[in-house]
């Protein structure tokens, strides 16, 4: 398979998509926070001085969706049609994230689901700096995909 991202002298492009077909395409990324128990405790019990973490973190994460384009220099910019985040409390000191981005267009949402979750992680890590400084932001990647001439992929 062939970098799409690089014209035939090797210089970065943005793909030309306009011939390519319009259609439903959703794509799902996760990821996880890892961090001491006491602030998965805080987290929880809504003691972290900044706010409650979870519902930050899901509107940054949706707020970076849409702005993927702005930070990932290839990426089309993108009329989203949906875009939603879930957390998971692990115990004993875990936030998993998931984020699920949807677009009617011509090229799909990975990247949005990606930087979704990057940024959602990022966020909780930001909001609980002061009293853990030990977190760990990981394990990001695409866990389902589809639409598009590549059809569905499930990792």
């Amino acid at each position: 398979m062939d970098l799409t991202h690089f014209d035939q002298e090797g210089r970065a492009r943005m793909v030309d998509v306009s011939d390519k077909d319009e259609t439903a395409r959703v794509a799902v990324a996760r990821g996880k926070v890892l961090m001491k128990p006491e602030t998965l405790d805080r987290i929880r019990s809504g003691q972290i001085a900044k706010g409650d973490v979870l519902a930050v973190a899901q509107v940054a994460g949706i707020m970076a969706a849409k702005q993927t384009s702005q930070l990932i220099p290839m990426c089309h910019p993108l009329a989203i049609t949906g875009a939603k985040l879930t957390f998971k409390l692990v115990e004993p000191n875990e936030v998993e994230i998931e984020a699920s981005v949807k677009v009617y267009g011509k090229t799909g949402v990975e990247m949005e689901a990606l930087t979704a979750v990057s940024v959602a992680g990022l966020t909780i890590y930001d909001m609980c700096k002061a009293i853990d400084k030990t977190m760990t932001i990981g394990e990001i990647y695409l866990a389902e995909k589809s639409g598009g001439k590549s059809g569905h992929f499930v990792r």
